[in-house]
Order: C-alpha cells, then sequence, then structure tokens
C-alpha cells in the first residue's frame, strides 16, 4: 500500500492506495503554524485500522512554497554575488540584501581576480547585525570552478543557519537565472524546513518507517531526504502533482487545459493528447526566472480563500490570503463567500458570508447578490486572461511535451478540466468562461471553442 499526501495552503488530502485502487481518502484542514498536528492528524485517519507492515512507501506533494512566493511572504535572505568583469550583477538583484563582492572566474575556470576574505567578512557582518539567517552564493562560472563559492562558505562558517551554494544548485551555464534559482532555494527553505520535520516527526510518531519520495516539478521525483538540500526543486510540486493527476482523465487525443483552484492560488498547464507541455529551460516563479526544469505550469494568487477588498471603486481578489471564508469563520470575504451567496457552494453558514459581502457591497453602492456576481465573474475572468497569456506564451516559443518536441505546432485549448473546491459549481462557471472565450475568439485570439470539459464530463 501507498501513502500519497499533499500539503495545501488550506486543506491537506490524503489517500492510501493498494492493488485494489484507491482504499481510502481524507482531508484535513491544514494549519500552517502546527504543520506536524496537520499531518499528524492526516495520517492517523488514513492509517486507521491498517495494519502498517502493509504500507510500503510515502509520497508527497505541496503548495507551501509556491503559495509563499505567489503572496510574496518570503523570508529575508542574503545573497553574496561574485562576477568579475562583465554584465553588471546589479541588474540581477534580488533584494535588499544583495553584495555583489570582488573576485572572478572566466568561462574557462580559470581566476581573473581573487577574491578579498575581508570584505567577505564585512558583508557577513552586515546580514548577520540584519538578522538574516539564510545566503546563497553565487559566482559567475563557478560550474566550471567552484572556488570562490567554496571559498566564501568557509568563511560564512556556521553564523547562518543555511548557506547554498550556486554551482551545487545548478549545473547550467546560465548567471542570472542561477542566482535567481540560488535565491529561491534559500527563501523557501524555511517553509519547507518546517514541512520536512512534520512529515518525518509524524510518520515516526505513527511507527511508519518508509521510504519518502516527493514530487519534483518536472513530474519526477526524489528521495525526501534530498530535497532538504534542494527545497526549491518542491517549489511547484503541488501544481506538478495536479496536472500529473489529472492526465488519467483529460482527452487522450485533444489539447487540454488543466485548472487546479485552490484556497490560495490557482494552478494552470497545458496537456498535449494526453501529455503534459515541459519547460526544460527553467520556469518562472513569480519574478524570478529559474533553472528548474518543470511542467510548463503557472500559479496565480487567485484561489478560493483570496482576500476580496475595494480599491479606488473596483474589486481587487489576491494575492493575499488571511485564512478561511467568512462562511467558515474568516476575518474577510473572499470568492467562496461569493460562491455561497450564488448558491453555487455548499456548507459553510450563508449568514456570515453575505455580512462579510456587505461591507464590499456598500463601498461599490450595490446590493450583496450583485456584489457576489462581481466577484465571482472578476475572479473567472482573471483566470481566463491568465490561461490565454499562458497560451499566447507558449505558442511564441517552440511546443515541448514530456517525451516529444511539437515543431511548427500551435496550441489550441480545446478542452478543460477543473479541479478543487469550486469544480461542482463547473456549470455555472462554464457559462462565464464560454462567454469570455467567444470574446476571445471573435477577436481572432482562440479558436472556435468546444463544449469544455470539467471533471472529465461535459457541461452545456
Amino acid at each position: 500500500m501507498i501513502i500519497g499526501l499533499d500539503v495545501g495552503g488550506t486543506h491537506t488530502d490524503v489517500v492510501l492506495l493498494g492493488k485494489e485502487g484507491l482504499v481510502r481518502q481524507i482531508k484535513v484542514s491544514t494549519n500552517p503554524s502546527d504543520l506536524f498536528a496537520t499531518v499528524l492528524n492526516g495520517l492517523e485517519k488514513i492509517t486507521e485500522d491498517v495494519d502498517p507492515g502493509r504500507i510500503q512507501r510515502a509520497v508527497l506533494s505541496t503548495t507551501l512554497a509556491t503559495n509563499r512566493i505567489v503572496q510574496q511572504r518570503m523570508p529575508e535572505v542574503g545573497m553574496i554575488i561574485s562576477a568579475g568583469p562583465g554584465m553588471d550583477p546589479e541588474l540581477f538583484r534580488t533584494g535588499p540584501h544583495y553584495h555583489v563582492v570582488k573576485g572572478g572566474i572566466d568561462h574557462r575556470g580559470r581566476e581573473i581576480a581573487a577574491i578579498d576574505a575581508d570584505e567577505i567578512h564585512k558583508v557577513v557582518d552586515v546580514l548577520e547585525k540584519k538578522g538574516i539567517r539564510y545566503v546563497g552564493v553565487v559566482s559567475k562560472f563557478s560550474v566550471r570552478n567552484p572556488a570562490h563559492e567554496l571559498a566564501i562558505a568557509e568563511i560564512l562558517g556556521k553564523r547562518f543557519e543555511k548557506v547554498f551554494l550556486g554551482h551545487r544548485i545548478s549545473g547550467a551555464l546560465n548567471f542570472p537565472r542561477r542566482i535567481a534559482t540560488t535565491f529561491l532555494n534559500a527563501s523557501v527553505y524555511p517553509i519547507h524546513k518546517d514541512f520536512f520535520e512534520a512529515v518525518v516527526k509524524s510518520l515516526a510518531q505513527k511507527g511508519l518507517k518508509l521510504p519518502i519520495r516527493i514530487l519534483k516539478p518536472d513530474g519526477g521525483n526524489m528521495r525526501f531526504a534530498s530535497s532538504i538540500d534542494y527545497p526549491a526543486q518542491t517549489v511547484l510540486s503541488g501544481p506538478a502533482a495536479s496536472v500529473m493527476g489529472s492526465v488519467a482523465f483529460a482527452p487522450q487525443s485533444d489539447t487540454c487545459m488543466v485548472m487546479d483552484i485552490g484556497g490560495t492560488t490557482t494552478d494552470m498547464a497545458m496537456l498535449v493528447n494526453g501529455v503534459p507541455v515541459l519547460d526544460p529551460a527553467g520556469i518562472k516563479i513569480g519574478e524570478h526566472k529559474t533553472l528548474i526544469r518543470s511542467l510548463d505550469t503557472i500559479s496565480i494568487g487567485i484561489g478560493g480563500d483570496s482576500v476580496v477588498r475595494v480599491v479606488d471603486g473596483k474589486i481587487h481578489i489576491g494575492p493575499d490570503r488571511m485564512g478561511v471564508a467568512m462562511a467558515y469563520g474568516g476575518p474577510v470575504p473572499t470568492p467562496t463567500d461569493a460562491i455561497f451567496i450564488l448558491g453555487i457552494g455548499e456548507g459553510g453558514d450563508l449568514e456570515k458570508a453575505r455580512a462579510g459581502m456587505k461591507a464590499l457591497a456598500d463601498e461599490l453602492q450595490v446590493d450583496v447578490q450583485t456584489a457576489a456576481q462581481q466577484v465571482f465573474d472578476q475572479a473567472c475572468q482573471t483566470i481566463l486572461n491568465e490561461a490565454g497569456a499562458m497560451v499566447e506564451r507558449i505558442n511564441a516559443k517552440p511546443v515541448y511535451t514530456v517525451h516529444e518536441l511539437w515543431e511548427g505546432s500551435r496550441l489550441q485549448p480545446r478542452h478543460y478540466m477543473v479541479l478543487g473546491g469550486p469544480a461542482p459549481g463547473s456549470p455555472r462557471v462554464s457559462r462565464v468562461w464560454a462567454t469570455a472565450r467567444w470574446k476571445w475568439c471573435r477577436a481572432g485570439r482562440w479558436p472556435t471553442p468546444s463544449v469544455p470539459a470539467w471533471r472529465g464530463q461535459r457541461v452545456r
């Protein structure tokens, strides 16, 4: 038997698989401040009355790091950059604690300028005074000769909790992307460490000694123990899980857009004849172009629990999330509250949802029902616009799938597969999206659409 566990910002989903297929599935609320309790709760429920000896391994995925990046809630990270002559490394600044130091390695791996140890010590003192705990070190041609990165790391010693070296993060020759990739590894390390420790501790508490694998952004997987040194490899773990899981239900001879609408983000990807489109050069996460090989996915800061506010008379949704919807006791109105008011969703406290939407309605000078409809429509339209931009971007370059190159082809999504909380309300969602797609078609941007596919079924 296999345990599959996905930790999201709102819910944690756990499944138990056996030779006969799906044995059990459960969903528990995610408590970001106590991931151990969250994971342990899920494991206890999924393994109830199950002989631990029958469980062979656990496979994990998570959107915790993705959510942090999209919401721009990453910790402050120090970066020490040694560039040498050529392009100005200030062009690739990652934040306020970004220090360019002396030293240079050329493209053949030869030292052309030595590092200044005194300068490094001064930078270290500055970072320590700022309370920085995680540092990335990148030298321009460190993949040809890592001597400068290793020397800087030796000076840093054990004065920081974790130091990431660019040549160990990626062996590709792309200085700007290696800076961004190293920065992301340092940035997501704290949340991934919490997740790592919660999983390991929870399994130990249950007496489960299992091989643990975690899904990578490219749809493959890696040893969980290795992920602690390469935490950015888990950044798009959750979106990759959505894509790989959708393959079994997607059309096998057509093009399908997959959309997983979660509590914090909406993750999107393309399938061509049932195979995910791949971005082998390295995907862009937020503003960072990386060297992380991945399925071609995007994550945008709109989900069921995104904060809805009115700014200058207009509705703004996300990218931040302040908890669950007001219908479930949360502090601010969300798209989920709008869904309840419109009669699409089930469960939750309708009156609490109305109370939250009333404040927005007053600012918009409309009634509660109209405000809910506007929130719902804007959320759908924003997701649709991002989907269209993704299609245009993919069509602007050669289209790669996991196993082949589609040369000279143009992707034309004919189906949609919607996952996540809003999926049960898909008939109503489809009408909004179908209208918007017709507008795109008339403008010549997308091909004439067929009836969208929702959760594996057609909706008319």
